[in-house]
């Protein structure tokens, strides 16, 4: 169970960071503003995800 608890906050923040760069390359290079929009909301919404996960993990290690 550790080796799963250890692999979930890595696995958060390389997904944060893919839609962070697939926004910012959609932006540069002049694509579509609604797609923009909705990768920047699914961004929020894994960053909330994210620091779910490294709250609980945190938690996890301290109990």
């Amino acid at each position: 169970m550790s080796g799963f608890v250890d692999l979930l906050v890595p696995i958060a923040v390389v997904a944060v960071a893919v839609v962070l760069l697939l926004g910012l390359f959609n932006m540069l290079r002049g694509g579509n503003a609604n797609r923009s929009q909705h990768l920047m909301r699914l961004r929020v919404l894994l960053q909330f995800i994210a620091i779910i996960i490294i709250m609980g993990v945190i938690w996890w290690r301290a109990a």
